[in-house]
């Protein structure tokens, strides 16, 4: 049985979220759709920003109100695996909805039964700002591309709440300064200068980051599968994101 996670975590399951959106329990549904916020909305704000060139307060506000009314109007559990994949009919429904609000100027007003937790916008408009300058931003590509920052950050977050909870935090730490800090060439630190800086073997770190590496995969792979609708989408997804078919 699996550790428990963070509590703002994915749920760490092989059942999907997408097809839980569509559960007769309440509570279920709920729970689905907040893994679909935090999983989209870093690539929902940042396509407002660029697909519809909407300045940073009305793309935070849209955000806010396309995921509000999603869950209000149950759109999303209305998806067919059939017919494409979770990522494109989101993006679908996300136009209609941009479009919708563009051509009435009518804002949801929030409030109601479901509160989006705060949602850290002004990082997101740092990161989305670079491709504002761009010539030709890809508004598609840009939207992939934040949904994939923010299943590998999700995964960061529940790969430290892990080792914290099974008392490996030299492991995270290890993890943190090798391959996420880590740099690239001749900055990059070697194993046996990581050994001398934290007090304890090469050995040692070379099996605390295999530890860590495997729990991190397994972590952005569970991630993922939540968030795919079908075996055969969650592989297509895995083989794109990690260069290959999950076993």
């Amino acid at each position: 049985m699996p550790e428990p996670a963070h509590p703002n975590a994915f749920p760490l399951t092989r059942h999907s979220v997408v097809r839980a959106m569509a559960a007769a329990d309440p509570a279920v549904r709920t729970a689905a759709f907040d893994a679909i916020v935090r999983g989209y909305w870093r690539p929902v704000y940042a396509y407002i920003r660029l697909r519809w060139r909407r300045d940073a307060e009305d793309a935070r506000d849209l955000t806010q109100d396309f995921f509000a009314r999603a869950l209000e109007k149950a759109y999303l559990a209305r998806y067919d695996p059939s017919k494409a994949r979770f990522r494109t009919f989101l993006r679908t429904c996300l136009d209609a909805f941009v479009a919708n609000a563009q051509q009435h100027a009518d804002r949801l007003k929030r409030g109601g039964a479901y509160r989006i937790e705060p949602l850290d916008f002004d990082r997101a408009e740092r990161d989305v700002a670079s491709q504002l300058r761009a010539d030709q931003p890809d508004p598609e590509a840009c939207f992939r591309r934040e949904w994939i920052r923010a299943l590998f950050a999700a995964a960061v977050d529940d790969l430290r709440a892990r080792c914290d909870e099974r008392g490996h935090p030299l492991a995270f730490a290890l993890f943190t300064r090798y391959d996420l800090d880590g740099g690239e060439g001749p900055e990059r630190p070697t194993y046996a200068g990581l050994a001398q800086e934290l007090g304890t073997t090469t050995t040692t770190v070379t099996n605390q980051l295999a530890w860590a590496r495997r729990e991190f995969r397994g972590i952005v792979l569970d991630s993922l599968r939540a968030l795919c609708a079908t075996d055969e989408e969650f592989a297509a997804e895995a083989r794109a994101l990690l260069g290959a078919a999950p076993r």
